[in-house]
């Protein structure tokens, strides 16, 4: 199949990798000015969870081909942060080229929002279930066995089989939530009350440190606990019905400081989880997820102040920084 991906982050481009080692054309759309600078191969460090529940490790070299104008995919891979998906559909479009969108990123708007930002174009909402970080030429990265992906009835997309093909083929599986949108807002709104709270503890200019000390301590996540039920009513406001989301919401159910300790346990036997935590650092994502969750909160008025203590102790570590 032809893929295209959007860019050359971090999660773009571990699943490019994937898919250009199960045999598919990849390539990059990288914008005019930028080009000059983007590499031609890239070392992969790569932790994969595909094949084996503890990871195995890889390392090996992807080759970056960048997509020209006016050509058509069978799929285009968007992860983009901070609300750019407005600003990635105008310049698909003022370079002519065409494709169903898998959107793998972390969507605020609601459903009407979101239709007029995409302008007509065909889409199917994803979520990726991988991470890492790139410096220069090197893509240290985790993935795991499987992806978020909107259901079938839901997607309206006339291609639904072969993107379920595309994934089979690089041996990810499918995982299909009750909604997929109310679902990412969910998500975001977990990682906001884990974002805050490591935080409140930490540096948020040492954020690798700062989530190992966090995973280390059944207090912390304790607090975490307690802060995700805070941000999940924050969800429950926009008229999501929390119990279609029921298995994503049980580790946060039982009493905290069991919780905490059970998620200790957690951090410490499963290293892809443990080591996604520590590779993702980019400040203005994790900033952009905050935000969103923390204004929604205010503006319907809904009791969280252990999410909003952290949220603002955050704020101010960030201005001293």
């Amino acid at each position: 199949m032809k893929i295209m991906v959007i860019g050359l982050g971090v999660i773009g481009t571990t699943y490019a990798y994937c898919f250009q080692k199960a045999g598919h054309t990849v390539k990059h759309f990288i914008r005019d000015n930028k080009q000059a600078a983007c590499p031609q191969k890239l070392e992969i460090d790569l932790l994969d969870g595909r094949y084996s529940k503890k990871g195995i490790a890889k390392k090996d070299s992807y080759s970056v081909e960048i997509s020209p104008s006016d050509s058509s995919y069978d799929f285009i891979f968007v992860s983009v942060s901070s609300g750019k998906l407005g600003s990635v559909i105008s310049s698909l479009q003022e370079k002519g080229i065409t494709s169903t969108l898998v959107l793998f990123c972390g969507i605020w708007q609601d459903r009407n929002e979101l239709d007029k930002i995409l302008n007509g174009w065909d889409s199917i909402l994803a979520y990726p279930v991988a991470g890492g970080t790139l410096n220069h030429n090197r893509l240290e990265c985790v993935i795991f066995d499987h992806i978020m992906l909107e259901r079938r009835e839901k997607a309206h997309i006339s291609n639904y089989d072969l993107l379920l093909e595309l994934l089979k083929s690089s041996e990810i599986e499918v995982e299909c939530p009750y909604d997929m949108l109310e679902w990412i807002w969910l998500h975001m709104a977990i990682n906001a009350a884990v974002i805050t709270t490591i935080a409140k503890y930490g540096k948020m200019d040492e954020i690798s440190h700062s989530a190992e000390t966090a995973m280390n301590s059944p207090r912390i996540l304790s607090e975490v606990v307690r802060a995700v039920r805070e941000t999940a009513n924050i969800i429950s406001s926009r008229g999501v019905q929390l119990e279609h989301y029921k298995n994503e919401l049980l580790p946060y159910k039982i009493p905290a400081f069991v919780a905490g300790r059970v998620m200790c346990h957690m951090f410490r036997a499963n290293e892809l989880t443990r080591k996604i935590m520590l590779l993702h650092s980019n400040i203005d994502d994790l900033l952009y997820v905050c935000k969103n969750v923390y204004d929604c909160g205010v503006r319907n008025h809904i009791d969280a102040p252990i999410f909003y203590k952290n949220d603002k102790t955050m704020r101010e570590k960030i201005s001293c920084m």
